[in-house]
Parts: C-alpha cells; sequence; structure tokens
C-alpha cells in the first residue's frame, strides 16, 4: 500500500502531558554531548534567568516522538515503519523547555511529496505547555520506501 496522500492536513489529537524532569534533562544533554553547564546545573541555569535546567534544542524530539507514533498508528497511513528513514528534523522556539515544564505536542500532516519511488511526508508538531503557551514547532520530515512491486 502506498502512503495515503489524504494525510495531508490530518491533525491528531493532543498528546498526554509530558513532564520535563531534571534528569531527563541532564541525561539527553550527556546523551548528544551539549555540555553547556545550563543544561545540567541548576544554579548555572538560574544565574541566566531560568527556573531550571534548560534543555538541548533537540530535547522536544522527545515529546514530537510521541505525535509521531500517532501518525505511525494510523491504520490507512501506508507508512510501513521497516521501510521508513527521519530524513530531515527542524526545530522553530519561542523560548526553551526547562524542568518542570508540562508539555503537550499536536502534530499535523503538512505534505507528502513523491521522490523517486519514495515518499517524503512532511509534519508539524506544536508543543504547548501547561499554559496552553506555544514553546516550540517541531517539523520532521519522513522518507518511507516504495515495497518492491508497489
Amino acid at each position: 500500500m502506498p502512503v495515503n496522500n489524504d494525510l495531508v492536513g490530518r491533525e491528531f489529537p493532543p498528546t498526554a502531558p509530558y513532564l520535563v524532569g531534571r534528569e531527563k534533562v541532564r541525561e539527553f544533554a550527556r546523551a548528544v554531548f551539549a555540555d553547556a553547564p545550563l543544561h545540567t546545573d541548576v544554579e548555572a541555569a538560574r544565574a541566566l534567568g531560568y527556573a531550571d535546567v534548560v534543555a538541548p534544542p533537540t530535547f522536544a524530539m522527545v515529546v514530537q516522538d510521541h505525535t509521531l507514533q500517532q501518525l505511525l498508528a494510523e491504520p490507512d497511513s501506508g507508512i510501513v515503519l521497516s521501510r521508513t528513514i527521519h530524513a530531515e528534523q527542524r526545530f522553530t522556539y519561542t523560548r526553551p523547555i526547562v524542568a518542570g515544564d508540562e508539555l503537550t505536542g499536536r502534530l499535523r500532516v503538512t505534505g507528502i511529496r513523491a521522490l523517486g519511488g519514495n515518499s517524503m511526508i512532511t509534519s508539524e508538531a506544536e508543543i504547548t505547555d501547561a499554559a496552553g503557551e506555544h514553546v516550540v514547532t517541531a517539523t520532521s520530515v519522513l522518507l518511507v520506501g516504495e515495497a518492491e512491486g508497489e
């Protein structure tokens, strides 16, 4: 089954709130070699005006993953995970993610285009805080390969 072009414009329900933990931020920072003190040291972050440690910019992917799981679970999507790679990622921030934030993501498929026998699916996850204020928009492009014989 090819990727369903009717996915364009489809919006998914908000994800369950994700509470950003201090240790998760520290673990993520270590994993991506983000060694600036504001990512691991509360006092360093507070000295810069933040309430707690600040997540590296790519941390938004943790929340966005919950939204992408909704897309991958769509029975009519035509997306086969074993033929899918994450081709591109962008983040547009209103403010940094800080430990203690409670974040919710809402995914919308914004485009599908053919590339050879493959499909490129672009989606945007709007990530908001507990007050409903925008924190970051995470844009992903998934490249889905065509199955043999399609």
